[in-house]
């Protein structure tokens, strides 16, 4: 079977339409209002030929026949234009888009995929939360964007720490450490480095989110098993841009962000700071903290030369410098006795550089070079110990994408790699330095079939050190039957090498960690995917759209982490397979100013090398929920959202009851540059400590139970964002 997987993806490689391009059509697109120019701006003809605007909001179409044509622009935030030319034309056509007043456009320009394909129309599913969803998140969860995506279907935000908070993303019913996680489509929160990956990244310092569900392993290298999240960070335009956010809610946070972007034909620049205060709060009255003592400092300067209108190089520099602390309140408030000694005290440092240089080849071909190195230091301090390690990660890149007028081409190579060491006074740490390496080449070949029908086939090699050779194919096929029913479908394969510092559904001590042992084998998948879409506009600015998606994946020698009653934990290949499959469905209705998301996701996830109990733990078989937002006069935003979590499986073969969440959120907009808004989280204040006390022991030395539901209550906030150069 295999064989036959990699005889299809070679030859699916080799068939290339090398016809030439005889006319080209050539626009450069500019905000009407502003005449800034616009990069990402989808353009397509009634052909089915395609590209997006480069940084410059300059886009070239190749390989078209003589005669009229019409070219259609789209883009976030933006009304749709058409465009008629007679071809051949070779001048330069400026088009201006003017800005939507009301609800943005979907999101149509993906970077993961790397090829500039639709969402609608890419054969890999890509989800995207755009500007707008992280304008809104700036003014709901400031600090971190790990709320927004817990809101997606299929995925879940698992909490494994109640005193530090730690958390992870849990895709599709899988642990954490199978969700790969990108800054601009470069790894950088894996091992030691990934525990507070996700709550250390701002919205406000993001262009949009991109998340694919599923294996997608071949662009990207090992990990992306249960699927991917890739953080794209914004680039400045002409017009001056400057936002700051004032936050304070009812848990002690207080939350200061600011950004300011700028370019002109030469140099551009962006620039992000943040400061995340949060005071130590006992919501339950047990003694202990459920949310904890916080201070986080971001800073994130980027920039950008363009030495000519083909070439942009990127340098930046990103700077996360955070202290946490949670336990008993008495140690916390420094008053420690006898009876009250149990704290945690978390010290991280993150320092991140980055080079991208793109340039634009003939024919609208795309050179990427780009690489980072990032430093990741962290001290563990408790009543018993006091442990430092640091994280070196690195990763750099050279592809190339080559569109033609039937299919497009993007091939590379890469390297990715961690050294985690010890640092001094870590004694008690029974891990060894360690290194994680490997490198890699990728080809991907996207073929345009029919007019509504799109082949897409991957192919990489990695090569790791300690652990062998691995060959990914990957195949997957989009069909548009009309313009209400498509569907997509796809197979894919990946690897995961051993780390005993992956995140787990619990937070394990690091000294209790153990070396890995040396038979010890890479975890390998295959992910199936297939879905179904419905989209209609039922007139009087009413639209529905449907997405029923079904997934399968299967991952052999999983790794496994068994802890002693000493708490030692050991690491070992299990004999039988992880399986998780069900299906997700979305449904979006749009009515005028109104609009309503409702989702359900069932998920069957087992272990089956057990011989009973093979639930995996902490993975709720049914969740429900829905979003409505509701626009009045221009001024005023309404949203109200709820989730349904079914029942939640424990080792042990206990369960945990389903429970509901509500969420009410309010904004007003105050002329052109003020915005206030107050949210309410978890208005029924639901709590695991209301069902259970959350920890067993004494309180000198507690054994914490793993978390389930929130345990910090409700929480309302209250947000003003300011924008002193908008128009």
């Amino acid at each position: 079977m295999a064989k036959k997987y990699f005889l299809c993806i070679a030859l699916l490689l080799l068939v290339a339409d090398t016809c030439v391009a005889q006319f080209s059509f050539k626009a450069r697109i500019k905000d009407a209002a502003s005449k800034a120019k616009l990069a990402g701006v989808v353009v397509g003809d009634r052909h089915g030929n395609g590209n997006a605007s480069n940084d410059s909001g300059e886009v070239t179409i190749s390989s078209l026949p003589a005669g009229a044509d019409t070219f259609s622009f789209s883009y976030v935030g933006y009304k749709p234009f058409s465009l008629v030319v007679t071809l051949p034309d070779d001048s330069w056509h400026t088009v201006t888009l003017e800005a939507t007043e009301g609800e943005l456009e979907e999101v149509t320009v993906i970077s993961s995929t790397r090829t500039n394909e639709s969402i609608e129309n890419a054969p890999i599913k890509v989800e995207v939360l755009g500007k707008e969803e992280m304008e809104e998140e700036n003014t709901i969860k400031p600090a971190n964007v790990a709320s927004i995506l817990g809101d997606v279907s299929g995925v879940q935000i698992q909490q494994s720490s109640a005193v530090s908070g730690n958390t992870n993303v849990r895709i599709q019913g899988l642990n954490g450490q199978y969700t790969q996680i990108l800054r601009d489509g470069m790894p950088l929160y894996d091992g030691f480095s990934g525990g507070f990956g996700i709550l250390q990244i701002p919205p406000l310092d993001l262009r949009q989110v991109e998340l694919v569900k599923g294996s997608a392993s071949t662009l990207y290298g090992g990990g992306a098993i249960a699927g991917l999240i890739n953080l794209i960070s914004k680039k400045p335009s002409e017009q001056q841009d400057a936002i700051f956010t004032l936050n304070a809610t009812t848990l002690k946070e207080e939350d200061i962000n600011a950004y300011f972007s700028k370019r002109n034909k030469k140099f551009g620049y962006t620039f992000f700071a943040g400061y995340t205060h949060q005071d130590a709060v006992d919501v339950s009255g047990d003694g202990f903290s459920d949310v904890p003592d916080l201070s986080t400092f971001t800073i994130h300067p980027r920039l950008f030369f363009y030495p000519d209108e083909k070439t942009i190089l990127t340098v930046g520099y990103n700077g996360t410098f955070e202290k946490r602390e949670g336990g008993d309140m008495q140690v916390l408030d420094n008053h420690i006795d006898s009876f009250h000694q149990y704290y945690e005290k978390d010290i991280t440092q993150r320092n991140t550089g980055e080079l991208i240089f793109e340039r634009t080849l003939a024919g609208a071909a795309k050179l990427t070079v780009k690489g980072s190195l990032s430093s990741f230091n962290r001290e563990i301090v408790s009543n018993t110990d006091d442990i430092k390690g640091n994280q070196l990660n690195y990763y750099s890149e050279i592809s190339v994408f080559i569109p033609q007028k039937k299919n497009s081409i993007v091939a590379g190579i890469n390297t990715t790699g961690d050294n985690f060491r010890k640092l001094p006074s870590s004694d008690s740490i029974a891990l060894h330095d360690f290194s994680n390496n490997s490198t890699g080449a990728f080809a991907q070949y996207t073929l345009h079939l029919f007019k509504q029908t799109t082949l897409e086939g991957g192919l990489r090699a990695d090569h790791t050190a300690g652990y062998g050779d691995f060959m990914l194919p990957r195949l997957a096929l989009f069909n548009r039957f009309s313009e209400v029913w498509a569907i997509r479908a796809g197979v894919g394969f990946g690897y995961k090498t051993p780390n005993a510092l992956e995140v787990q559904v619990i937070d394990y001590p690091t000294q209790d960690l153990q070396p890995l042992p040396a038979n010890i084998k890479a975890e390998r998948s295959t992910g199936y995917n297939l879905e179904g879409n419905f989209k209609k506009d039922l007139g009087n600015d009413v639209n529905l759209f449907i997405n029923h998606a079904f997934f399968l994946t299967q991952i052999t020698s999983p790794i496994i982490a068994t802890q002693l009653a000493d708490g030692r934990v050991f690491f070992s290949n299990a004999s039988n397979p992880v399986t998780t499959m069900g299906f997700d469905t979305y449904v979006k209705l749009s009515v005028k100013s109104l609009e309503l998301y409702v989702g359900y996701t069932f998920t069957d996830a087992e272990r089956s090398y057990l011989s009973q109990n093979q639930f995996m733990p902490l993975t709720p078989r049914n969740r429900f929920a829905f979003t409505a937002v509701k626009a009045f006069a221009k001024k005023w935003r309404v949203g109200l959202e709820g989730s349904y979590i079914g029942v939640q499986y424990r080792d042990g073969d206990s369960n945990t009851p389903p429970y509901f969440l509500m969420a009410l959120m309010i904004e007003r907009k105050i002329g052109k540059m003020f915005t206030i808004v107050v949210n309410g989280e978890n208005l029924l204040d639901y709590r695991q400590t209301r069902y259970e006390q959350i920890y067993t022991g004494p309180q000198t030395n507690p054994t914490f139970k793993p978390l389930w539901a929130p345990i910090d209550g409700r929480v309302i906030n209250l947000s003003v964002r300011i924008t002193p150069f908008k128009k």
